[in-house]
């Protein structure tokens, strides 16, 4: 083996270092020096974020027999993770040094660097046999960190109600793959798959296989009808792990069903999963938004938030081309510093109060101000109301997936802006409970945590900066152009 090619996996390596440091002086460092564990996490993961994003990667090409590679796009979407990873790391520090957690609070840290390497995987795979480490590597750790609280039932129901069904949705997957396996002559290269696959014709059990590993895939996504787990294992998790979830997994899943399903099944998109998608997308979208609404429980409301989101991402994937693919990253992108956002305001609040209602957020404004606006904002940028990011991404997701010209694509874009419409409704709900509920306010005036106020206005400035600068787009643009012969090719 040539070990050289490692070398060209620098983002990997960057976080498997990063690992190894912390696992070490977790494991050997003294009770009082392990009181440094957050912050050297803390260093060395925001150091390594900030090379990635401002040292240029200057490997592109694939590895170890094609089964990894690595692109501007892959580029782009792993510093989206570890952007969102961050913030989330900030967001946990109070929650992880209480007197119940912080005996664990190095576990904490090494399962969730674990998790994201194994997305690492699952960007960079074009080989099922490395996605599927990748796959297994990203999951089987947010088990665990689901079960974190260990002293709570919810969490260990959150946690058994995660594993089942990622058991389930692991075979389901495997399954279709076998079926893969067989009908490209015994490859599990994307390459040879999507070659395999067009000079073939449609059968039964293509139809069969795709369908497994939209459901396998689906699971990861919160796609309906795959998306029973989320709001249990949303209430029951820790907030922190909530957030881990809805955002930083979601961004991986979502990235790697646009290569799976354009790399590999392009050949077959018209025939096959084109209108099977569309069933998924609409169904996504309303289910999420219309359980949304009758949710009182602040994490059981973003479950259901982020499943209709799901479906918007999705929008990206139907226009199988350069801009699709921009444009699912920057609703990646902003979806992150959105949904975060929210769940920094959530998180701070239940570790100061314990309160999830949201009928306690009444008359917050009047404790607690900055909380609300910072709210507000996420709120107002998830509905995708201007001038905020929320409202450019859905602008841009919308015009991609109204690219290829089709009827039925204006057809599901016009049913995606109608459940905007609804989704307003649900997201305004909070925000008329903090500014225009006439009683008291339940949750008292007090002051969040430096780390948490932190994140809290990394995820504001995202939302406002992102509203109103376009260059992040068009780098996210020009790196979808480039790589778009290999993503594109047998498509359309």
């Amino acid at each position: 083996m040539d070990y050289s090619q490692f070398g060209a996996m620098r983002p990997e390596l960057i976080l498997l270092g990063i690992f190894l440091i912390v696992f070490l002086f977790d494991t050997f460092a003294g009770e009082k020096a392990r009181k440094a564990t957050t912050p050297l996490t803390l260093v060395l993961f925001g150091l390594g974020t900030v090379a990635m994003w401002i040292l240029p990667d200057s490997f592109e090409g694939s590895v170890f027999g094609g089964m990894y590679v690595s692109t501007h796009t892959c580029v782009w979407i792993k510093n989206i993770l570890n952007v969102g990873a961050f913030i989330v790391l900030l967001q946990s520090v109070k929650w992880i040094e209480s007197p119940d957690d912080i005996v664990r609070k190095g576990e904490f840290y090494e399962l969730l660097l674990v998790t994201l390497f194994g997305m690492y995987l699952m960007i960079s795979a074009r080989h099922f046999l490395l996605f599927v480490i990748g796959l297994e590597a990203a999951s089987l750790p947010l088990a665990a960190l689901a079960a974190f609280s260990k002293k709570k039932y919810e969490s260990h129901e959150a946690a058994i109600k995660y594993i089942m069904t990622a058991v389930f949705s692991s075979a389901i997957l495997m399954m279709g793959l076998s079926f893969v396996y067989g009908l490209s002559g015994g490859s599990l290269y994307f390459n040879d798959i999507a070659l395999a696959l067009a000079s073939s014709s449609m059968s039964g059990l293509l139809l069969c296989a795709l369908a497994f590993v939209l459901a396998g895939l689906g699971f990861k996504l919160s796609l309906v009808p795959f998306h029973l787990w989320t709001a249990d294992v949303y209430q029951g998790a820790p907030t922190a792990v909530t957030s881990y979830l809805s955002v930083v997994s979601k961004g991986a899943a979502a990235f790697a069903f646009f290569v799976i399903f354009t790399q590999c099944f392009g050949a077959v998109y018209a025939d096959a999963w084109e209108w099977m998608l569309y069933a998924v997308i609409i169904a996504t979208i309303t289910v999420g938004n219309l359980f949304a609404m009758r949710q009182k429980n602040m994490k059981r409301f973003m479950a259901f938030s982020s499943v209709s989101q799901a479906g918007y991402i999705m929008l990206g994937v139907i226009a199988g081309n350069a801009i699709g693919m921009a444009s699912m990253l920057f609703y990646i992108f902003v979806y992150v510093v959105s949904n975060l956002g929210a769940f920094a305001v959530i998180s701070s609040i239940e570790n100061e109060t314990g309160k999830l209602s949201m009928d306690d957020y009444r008359g917050l404004h009047k404790s607690n101000p900055w909380l609300s606006f910072a709210m507000t904002l996420a709120m107002f940028s998830l509905a995708g109301i201007p001038p905020f990011a929320g409202f450019f991404s859905k602008i841009l997701i919308f015009t991609a997936a109204t690219s290829t010209g089709s009827m039925a694509l204006y057809m599901l874009v016009l049913i995606a802006l109608i459940n905007t419409i609804i989704s307003l409704y649900y997201y305004l709900l909070v925000v008329k409970a903090m500014w225009i509920s006439p009683d008291e306010p339940v949750i008292p005036a007090y002051r969040s945590a430096c780390t948490e106020r932190v994140a809290l206005w990394l995820c504001v400035a995202g939302i406002v900066f992102f509203g109103l600068v376009s260059p992040i787009y068009q780098g996210i643009f020009n790196a979808s152009v480039s790589d778009a012969l290999a993503f594109f090719g047998m498509i359309h």
